[in-house]
């Protein structure tokens, strides 16, 4: 005979709605109370029926996640920390990749908005009018991005990129070059903001900014040979991918790195790491991003639409990718 709610709730020695409360919204039952509604749910093998709970709740216990590229090493350890943390909340999540394409990531969330209750979206490429209609329908947060009235999660790249610009200026580099992201990129413009912010008083340093580039290693190779006639001796990167690039675009060109030119990326991904030279780079808390955008995605949907604002801390960490600017 299958097991029910009722006999979960009578081996738990609760109400048959707490037990309900405890699977669908644990977080409006007491902690002890619902650790002792599943421990007996775990030993009866009780599994709640989703279909069901569907319909009487109007609840999929689903999310979804959309990213720009997954292929792209700064997306996974968000994915996989947005996963682990929607599992402890009972969810289950599905994970969409647009390719970089605005349209295609408007039809994902057209064909996802039946199946979820609400929808992550991280990087976005939509405009920010397409944001706010789309929102109206269904609930949203979007990572690394300003929509009015949509929760949202911010890595403060700006600060990052700060740090970087004073670590080339410590180095002695007075020539920078900023190698843009992709058109209507949010962090793209925040780091623009910020490398602009830093020199504001430093009348003996120049700032370059070239774009857009694509956020790719490919789409960095093209931008090395930019990066030569420049003349900058100091390159801050959109992504680590596109700095890997510059650096075999600029070896390729016969260019030194760092002996001849710095380059910093963004993002700390574990191919920074293993490339050589190590890059030295902005440390983005994407884990934590991921875990945080869930939790204010469930936040927005039990709270009927309100919505909410976390940011992040960035750091720099410095590998071997940079140095002192050459002589003269």
């Amino acid at each position: 005979m299958a097991v029910t709610i009722r006999d979960v709730a009578a081996l738990a020695g609760v109400h048959v709605s707490t037990v309900s409360r405890a699977m669908s919204a644990p977080h409006l039952v007491n902690a002890a109370t619902r650790e002792r509604v599943m421990t007996a749910a775990r030993q009866l093998g009780y599994r709640p029926n989703r279909a069901a709970s569907a319909l009487t709740t109007g609840r999929t216990h689903n999310l979804g996640l959309i990213v720009a590229d997954i292929a792209n090493p700064f997306f996974p350890p968000l994915i996989k920390a947005a996963q682990a943390y929607a599992r402890e909340r009972e969810y289950h999540v599905f994970v969409a990749d647009t390719d970089e394409d605005p349209q295609i990531e408007e039809e994902l969330i057209g064909t996802l908005a039946k199946q979820v209750d609400g929808v992550v979206l991280v990087a976005p490429r939509l405009s920010n009018q397409s944001i706010e209609r789309l929102s109206l329908e269904l609930p949203f947060v979007v990572v690394n991005r300003q929509v009015k009235g949509v929760s949202a999660v911010l890595m403060d790249i700006g600060h990052g990129t700060g740090l970087a610009v004073e670590h080339l200026l410590g180095l002695g580099h007075r020539r920078l070059l900023l190698l843009a992201g992709p058109r209507g990129s949010w962090s793209s413009a925040q780091m623009e903001r910020a490398a602009r912010l830093a020199l504001l008083d430093r009348d003996d340093v120049e700032l370059v900014i070239t774009g857009p580039n694509a956020p790719t290693e490919t789409g960095g190779i093209a931008a090395a040979e930019g990066v030569g006639r420049s003349g900058a001796t100091g390159v801050i990167a959109y992504n680590d991918l596109v700095a890997i690039g510059v650096i075999e675009g600029l070896t390729r060109a016969g260019v030194r790195v760092p002996e001849e030119v710095s380059v910093v990326g963004v993002d700390d991904t574990v191919a920074g790491r293993l490339n050589r030279p190590k890059l030295t780079t902005i440390v983005m808390p994407t884990p934590a991003a991921g875990r945080s955008a869930v939790d204010l995605l469930l936040q927005t949907i039990d709270g009927g639409g309100v919505s909410a604002q976390t940011s992040l801390q960035t750091s720099l960490v410095e590998r071997e990718s940079t140095g002192p600017a050459p002589a003269g």
